[in-house]
């Protein structure tokens, strides 16, 4: 991940891992109104803020009775990074996301691939190691754009929203970019 902020230039390893969660399971509802409030807090005893934009790679597959690969996308957006205290921060983004998956057909030799746009919301607690380095992750909601089976359009398919978790670590090289 790649992103410059008002405040430097930060390259970091972010790793994207989209959790598809059964509702049952977890309380995702709970989660994000959760962080929501987290949010309000933030904004409204924020010591620092910070804006930016941000870039990345997804590697994406499904799970699940279908044989899929790995299809690499990308997302790209922005973020306000919102310090709570000087080790922590919360930061909410905005992004836009290809996701997908790559397949063969068992016992055929027609393979393909399934290309989804999302509009993603994630809500990190970011925790600085130490002055450069971070550690991030968060819960993350996902906005169903569009959905293609080669060039047919299968978005009917899908359900509208998708629920994940991120985790990710940066290194911020300069102050002053």
């Amino acid at each position: 991940m790649f992103y410059w902020g008002n405040e430097g230039f930060l390259i970091s390893i972010y790793l994207y891992l989209n959790l598809y969660l059964n509702p049952n399971q977890i309380k995702m509802k709970k989660l994000i109104l959760s962080a929501i409030a987290i949010m309000a807090f933030a904004f409204s005893n924020a010591q620092e803020t910070r804006f930016g934009i941000k870039g990345g790679l997804n590697l994406t597959n499904f799970t699940g009775d279908v044989d899929t690969n790995i299809k690499a996308g990308f997302h790209v957006g922005g973020f306000a990074e919102i310090k709570i205290i000087e080790n922590l921060a919360i930061q909410p983004e905005l992004l836009f996301s290809t996701q997908g998956a790559r397949y063969n057909m068992i016992g055929g030799n027609q393979s393909g691939s399934y290309k989804l746009d999302y509009i993603n919301v994630p809500v990190l607690a970011k925790f600085y190691v130490t002055k450069q380095f971070t550690v991030e992750a968060g819960p993350q909601i996902g906005f169903l754009v569009s959905a293609k089976n080669e060039d047919r359009d299968i978005k009917d398919a899908y359900k509208t929203a998708d629920y994940g978790f991120n985790f990710g670590a940066g290194y911020n090289f300069t102050d002053n970019f």
